[in-house]
């Protein structure tokens, strides 16, 4: 009985963060243009992490959810979000570096 209860509360609590970040971005509102795993405007998440596997690119891509950028994922920019702060950028960046 104790193993399937720890079993279970360790998936509640792995899973946790990641539904956090989740939210953070629906706060934040970048799922108006992205989400995990389908391109809309911009690109998935799942994607962006696909091109940055590999790479120490958590502050790269903070830095681009701040400034905004383009001509990396096609002709339509990422616009600058200056009013998000850094700490949640940082914690942005590294969700969707997470996602696989």
């Amino acid at each position: 009985m104790k193993r399937p209860l720890l079993a279970l509360l360790t998936g509640v609590f792995l899973a946790a963060p990641a539904l956090a970040d989740q939210a953070l971005a629906e706060k934040k509102r970048c799922t108006v243009c992205h989400t995990v795993s389908q391109k809309i405007l911009g690109p998935a998440y799942k994607d962006v992490a696909a091109r940055y596997a590999g790479q120490n690119a958590s502050t790269e891509l903070a830095n681009k959810i701040i400034h905004g950028g383009g001509g990396v994922w096609g002709v339509v920019p990422m616009p600058a979000n200056p009013k998000i702060s850094r700490s949640d950028a940082e914690t942005l960046a590294r969700w969707i570096l997470s996602l696989k």
